[in-house]
């Protein structure tokens, strides 16, 4: 069962993945961009947890899937929503310091001692194998990652009721998408890593993603007219 729900959250966050980025390619919109790397981490990250799941744990596998999914894929979300409140220009400034903290997690994980003993198809608790400074990091570019995008939602409601209009409405209903989705990963993480329920976990994945992506559609405002598209996105 783990297996095949791994196997359809990498599907699922693959095709969400590329219908992004062709979306960010058509539309120039940097929250779009933003979107598709983290759906991509997302896809990279099931793709290790499926491999771990079907032949077994070992090492790489894992440092793949801790990275890609347990530090990278949360803050690389928040930073769309930071775009797509927020402009441009505070959101070029978030990436880079994004890009710095990414470069950092990359080091560390490939130098990062990991406990002796990964095998077998249980997904392995972050907290029994790893070293402090990965789940440090973990911690940190989740939870702030979280915490920017549930804020934004909130931001998001209040300009809404405060200037009502469509796409002050797809805006606010977009954040809430992309915030529940993230409150569904985080909440299957928690699942995992306290009572190592890896079936709960791998649900909550495909889950969360295809919540999140619906997020994304709402956001781009699929199926409006392209000037409500263009005020949306800021291009």
């Amino acid at each position: 069962m783990e297996a095949f729900l791994a196997f359809i959250a990498t599907v699922v966050a693959t095709l969400f993945a590329q219908a992004t980025l062709a979306r960010a390619t058509r539309n120039r919109s940097p929250q779009d961009g933003a979107w598709a790397f983290a759906l991509a981490t997302f896809a990279l990250a099931s793709a290790a947890l499926f491999i771990g799941v079907t032949t077994g744990w070992d090492n790489g596998t894992f440092r793949a899937f801790y990275l890609l999914g347990a530090i990278l894929s949360v803050p690389w979300l928040a930073l769309g929503t930071i775009y797509l409140i927020h402009g441009n220009k505070i959101g070029r400034r978030v990436q880079w310091c994004l890009v710095a903290f990414s470069g950092m997690a990359l080091g560390a994980m490939l130098t990062c001692a990991i406990a002796p003993g990964i095998s077998g198809s249980a997904i392995p608790v972050g907290k029994e194998v790893l070293p402090v400074l990965p789940r440090v990091l973990a911690a940190s570019g989740s939870g702030l990652g979280a915490l920017v995008i549930i804020i934004g939602a909130a931001i998001s409601a209040i300009r809404w009721m405060r200037e009502p209009g469509p796409v002050a409405r797809r805006r606010a209903i977009a954040n809430m998408f992309i915030a529940l989705g993230t409150l569904i990963l985080s909440g299957g993480g928690l699942i995992q890593g306290i009572v190592g329920k890896d079936t709960a976990f791998v649900v909550s994945l495909a889950l969360g993603i295809s919540v999140i992506y619906a997020g994304f559609l709402v956001a781009s405002g699929a199926g409006r007219e392209p000037k409500q598209r263009e005020a949306l996105t800021g291009t």
